[in-house]
């Protein structure tokens, strides 16, 4: 049958080594290391030559030991689609209490423009926990996770890749790694991920100091901010640059590939590790400035957020070298990032990535960002940046707005936002777009527009946090 990139999340692993259908009895004992390999299809048919690759690839256990596998009963895809419509939470005559439930015809997402982070799993990422394997990542047996690692290393042109949990994990994670021997500074934007949103853990756990730039051009740091604060010198007095971390993309806005490889290339001259936190680089991408595989060659290391604009309810991607992936592997399992049955996040993970950024849904995001600007900058509203990608930024300063008031406005229209900064990920609706044009018709004319609520029920943080305090 035509191959699909789904298959590995069929098969589980014995005590005797012999891959098995997820769907085949509980039972298993083992009699010798040298079992057969079953690659039987659970639907009957056989799986591909690359899947069988990748099945014959995962090391054996020197000295299987006898014992049973425990395996989860499983539902239909009928009685899955069925829980999944009622959600994880009922009240108990099975009616879903909210809009959030698995399955929900009202997905919130498509109204809240605070974060890309807020998107919600489609069912076929929830259809791929339920297939998938559930073996230990720690002892690295797991097929669904050991694929998709190698899944996003020939993706991304890397020699391996390691899950982690979060964006956060993974930055942390990459630093710990590569600064070994203190003192040693990085050089990052000021307005950065890891800056102003990782609980100082630079600081923390790599014992490094941090150079905080601003970019002159107010959008992307270059060379010559870099090489204006970067310390070469060797004087004891001093604390070396020894890590420039990038972020791709920042506040929605790209860093081209070209200045990214004039960095790189003086980076490497001088013996400068250089680590990108990528976890919107998938926009960038998606906008044409440039391949996966072209940005990740000017990095050592680089951190790939999936649960952000690409939708998977949770986890992050780690690439880079083979021993550094090993290491990160190490560092990864002494803050507690070790998993066991590691497959229920590799699963959705995987197909975030192949149904939203390789199915081309990007794109379509960039598109409405640029619409929703026009309708802003049509009534006369000024922006504080260009829209390169899916965030919209209104600079509701220049039309003495407050924050609060453009929060509490949106919230009557039935969308939520931050303070100005407006995230169009891919499922954000038509809806909320025609919402959004009457909150910024009434804001920059006065004008009240149809379907807005005498009193709208929303959250006390989103008023308190001013815009702040989202990633």
């Amino acid at each position: 049958m035509p191959h699909t990139p789904y298959e590995t999340l069929y098969i589980a692993r014995n005590a005797a080594d012999t891959f098995i259908p997820a769907t085949a009895p509980s039972q298993y004992v083992a009699s010798s290391a040298s079992g057969p390999i079953d690659l039987t299809h659970p639907q009957g048919t056989s799986l591909s030559a690359n899947t069988r690759a990748v099945a014959a690839s995962i090391a054996r256990p020197a000295n299987p030991t006898l014992r049973n596998l425990h395996t989860t009963a499983r539902l239909t895809m009928g009685e899955f689609d069925q829980y999944s419509a009622m959600g994880s939470k009922t009240v108990p005559n099975g009616i879903p209490s909210d809009g959030t439930a698995w399955g929900s015809e009202k997905n919130p997402a498509a109204f809240d423009l605070r974060s890309d982070v807020h998107t919600t799993p489609t069912m076929s990422m929830l259809r791929a926990i339920q297939q998938c394997t559930l073996l230990d990542d720690v002892f690295m047996e797991d097929p669904t996770t050991l694929s998709l690692e190698r899944f996003i290393a020939d993706l991304s042109g890397k020699e391996d890749g390691l899950l982690v949990l979060s964006g956060t994990m993974g930055n942390q994670v990459a630093f710990r790694a590569h600064l070994t021997c203190p003192p040693h500074a990085v050089i990052v934007d000021r307005r950065g991920h890891i800056v102003n949103y990782e609980a100082g853990g630079v600081a923390t756990l790599s014992q490094a100091m941090v150079q905080s730039l601003d970019a002159t051009n107010g959008t992307y740091l270059t060379l010559e901010d870099i090489q204006k604060y970067a310390t070469l010198s060797e004087d004891v007095h001093s604390c070396p640059t020894r890590m420039i971390s990038l972020e791709n993309t920042l506040n929605g806005a790209i860093m081209p590939l070209s200045e990214v490889k004039r960095i790189s290339a003086w980076a490497r001259q001088h013996g400068i590790i250089m680590h990108l936190d990528g976890a919107r680089l998938w926009e960038a991408v998606a906008a044409g400035a440039g391949s996966l595989k072209e940005y990740c060659a000017e990095f050592d290391s680089i951190s790939l957020c999936i649960s952000k604009g690409l939708g998977a309810p949770i986890g992050s991607l780690l690439v880079g070298t083979q021993a550094f992936i090993k290491r990160s592997r190490w560092i990864r399992k002494s803050i507690g990032g070790g998993l066991r049955q590691a497959g229920v996040v590799a699963a959705p993970m995987r197909v975030a990535i192949e149904e939203t950024f390789l199915g081309g849904k990007l794109a379509q995001s960039h598109k409405n960002a640029k619409r929703v600007a026009k309708i802003w900058t049509d009534l006369g509203g000024k922006l504080q940046y260009p829209v390169d990608t899916n965030m919209v930024w209104l600079d509701l300063a220049a039309h003495q707005i407050e924050g609060n008031s453009f929060i509490e406005l949106a919230e009557k229209y039935g969308v939520r936002t931050g303070s100005g900064r407006l995230v169009i990920h891919y499922q954000i609706g038509e809806e909320a777009i025609e919402a959004l044009q009457k909150v910024f018709t009434e804001l920059l004319t006065g004008k009240e527009s149809a379907g807005k609520l005498a009193e709208a029920p929303h959250d006390p943080e989103d008023l308190k946090l001013k815009g702040k305090g989202v990633e």
